[in-house]
Order: structure tokens, then sequence, then C-alpha cells
């Protein structure tokens, strides 16, 4: 069952606190008792080898059992690279418009509301939807050229410097997870799930103070505090990073429909954005210092 947190809105979280579905523990008296690879969130109901996720056949290859073919359309590494190339691709084309049109604050922040609205629709859907899910990157992408060019402003040279560095964090978040630096596992889950509902409400009720009371509000965006918040914020983009390969990895690994490939780009793109936004704050800040 998926999260019905727009922040974890990933599929895998499960109900139970088995990342995605593969480490609910088997009921008493089922097929699957003792096997370590039973319950495949994207087995069919009618396919006879629905308790093995790597559809290996009656028995799993490794004990010698015969190979069950692949079932026809299901994702791949290319189709979570081509969608997340085309999602990616309408975020940057949006924020170059937003950038040479030099749109208005006003309009910027009214495209990153929708934005929001749209990523949290999509992310209560049963199921992934192209149209929201390349709707919301333009809408983002006017957002991040809108605050591109103020950023801009402040740290001449910020937005690109932020672009180098989100896509450094996303080469080394790939490279420790490939290596296995980075273990996805559910305590790691649930320390990702737990720093970011804790980051996010700190950032809220800082946002809250600096609307009724002006001023920087409790300071978590300026000064020492905001680097460190900052280094904190690119770091869980990084660790949402680690959760959208491990999505990719099990979706690929146990045949989900190809259409779980739109997700798994909407996931990357969010996590993309979280950590260009960040690093954009945290270069402005040290650049006023």
């Amino acid at each position: 069952m998926r999260s019905r947190n727009p922040v974890f809105s990933r599929r895998g979280f499960t109900s139970g606190g088995g990342y995605a579905n593969f480490n609910a523990a088997p009921q008493s008296g089922s097929a699957t008792q003792g096997n370590p690879y039973g319950n495949n969130p994207y087995a069919q109901p009618t396919n006879p080898y629905a308790n093995n996720p790597y559809a290996q056949g009656a028995a799993d290859v490794q004990y010698g059992g015969p190979q069950a073919p692949a079932r026809s359309g299901a994702m791949t590494i290319d189709d979570v690279v081509l969608r997340t190339g085309i999602t990616l691709a309408a975020v940057i084309l949006a924020a170059g418009a937003a950038w040479a049109l030099e749109l208005p604050v006003g309009i910027g922040f009214g495209a990153g509301l929708i934005a929001m609205v749209l990523g949290l629709v999509q992310s209560f859907k049963a199921k992934p939807s192209p149209a929201i899910i390349l709707a919301y990157a333009v809408f983002e992408g006017l957002f991040l050229g809108v605050i591109s060019q103020v950023y801009n402003e402040v740290a001449k040279g910020a937005p690109m410097q932020a672009v180098l560095g989100t896509t450094a964090v996303f080469a080394g978040v790939l490279v420790a997870y490939k290596t296995r630096l980075i273990r996805v596992d559910r305590r790691f889950t649930r320390f990702v799930a737990g720093a970011a509902i804790g980051f996010l409400l700190l950032m809220t009720v800082n946002l809250l103070f600096a609307v009724f009371g002006g001023g920087d509000g409790l300071g978590f965006r300026t000064g020492g505090l905001g680097i460190v918040f900052g280094i904190v914020g690119v770091v869980l983009g990084a660790c949402f990073l680690a959760l959208d390969f491990k999505q990719v990895e099990d979706g690929v690994k146990y045949g989900a429909p190809r259409e779980e490939s739109w997700l798994a780009a909407f996931g990357l793109t969010l996590s993309l954005v979280w950590i260009y936004t960040e690093l954009l704050r945290l270069i402005a800040i040290l650049n006023q210092d």
C-alpha cells in the first residue's frame, strides 16, 4: 500500500513499516512462509509465479528451478531515463523562459503554488498521471526561473553554482548507492522520514514567525543557522535521491508496470528540485557573509 504522506509518496512505503512491501511478514500458513523473496507488489493475480518477485519460475534459479519468461510491459531503466529526461527538460525550458521574460516575483510564486498543488494531487493519486507530472514540471520550472533570477541579484552566479552542485550531489549519491556505501533499508527509511518531517515542521514555524512577526522569523534561513539548515536540507535531498534509486531498482527488478517509470521520474525531479533550491539559498547566504 502506498504511503499517504505527500513527502514520501513513493511506491514501496507500507503501512506496516516494510519497504516496498518486500519485507512484510507472511501470513501464517501461506505459501510464502520462509520465502525471503515473497509478496511481490507488482505481481499479477493470475501469475503462477506471483509469490516470487524475481519471476524465476516455480523455484528460484539459485536453487536450480526453471526460469519464467519476462513479463511484457514491465518498467526498464531506459523507461525511467527517458521519462526523467522529459520531465527535467520541461523544468529547464520553463525556467529558461521565466528567466528570459523576467517574469514578476508574484507570477513566480503563483506558479510555485500551482506546482505544489499538482505535486500533492499526484502524490495522492493511485496511479501516475503523465499530464499532471508534466504540468507540475512546467509550473515548477517557472517558479525556479523567477527565484533563480532573484538569487542571482543577491549572489552573482549562484544559479549556475547550484546547478553544478546539484549535479555533483546526484552523481555522488548514485555512486554511493551503486557501491552500497548507502544501504536503503527500513532503518534508513524511518530515519529519513523522521528527519524530513522535523525539518519541514521547523521551516513552517520559521515561515509563520516571519510572516506574522516580520524579519527573519526564528533565523533558520539566515546567518549561521541558515547555513546549518541549508546543509541539513542538502543532505536530506541526497537521502531522498537514495530512496528514489531504491524505488527504481526495485521497480525494474520486480517487474513494475511501465507506467511506474513516470512515478520514478516524478520522484527524481522532486528530489533534484529540493537539492537545487537548498543549494541556491545556501550559496546566497555564504555570499552575503
